[in-house]
């Protein structure tokens, strides 16, 4: 009987790194349509993204000039953290329950990640009643 105990958690764990290592493709450099430049990265068990790049976004913007809060206006766009809280859905296949925000108009969205292929991911933005889907290229 312990035998097949042990047997039959030995076999378990290649489905558990694959199912990890599945969660974990959205690690990585990003090039957005609005010309940012985002990391993606783990913390915990959420994924968060932060801008490393401002490739002539917005005509030449560098700070949150957009915030809604008046305070963090001055404050730099490079580091910034932009999305938060992706957690990954295994029976969908896909990241959810995200927010983003956009520095070009100060606005929070809704965030998930539906699929992704070995040069890009597909991501759809939503808020209220309106979504959007894109696709972010890796770099």
């Amino acid at each position: 009987m312990r035998r097949l105990i042990l047997i039959i958690i030995l076999s378990m764990q290649p489905a558990m790194s694959l199912l990890a290592l599945g969660a974990d493709e959205i690690i990585g450099m990003y090039h957005l349509p609005n010309n940012l430049d985002i990391e993606i990265f783990k913390s915990g068990s959420k994924y968060f993204g932060k801008i490393i790049g401002l490739d002539g976004f917005n005509n030449g913007q560098r700070s949150d000039i957009n915030n809604p809060d008046e305070a963090l206006r001055g404050e730099p766009l490079i580091g910034k953290i932009i999305i938060k809280d992706l957690e990954f859905e295994p029976s969908e296949n896909e990241w959810v329950d995200g927010s983003m925000y956009g520095p070009e108009k100060g606005l929070m969205f809704n965030l998930k990640i539906t699929e992704v292929r070995e040069h890009e991911i597909e991501v759809v933005g939503s808020k209220y009643f309106f979504w959007k889907k894109l696709t972010w290229e890796r770099l």
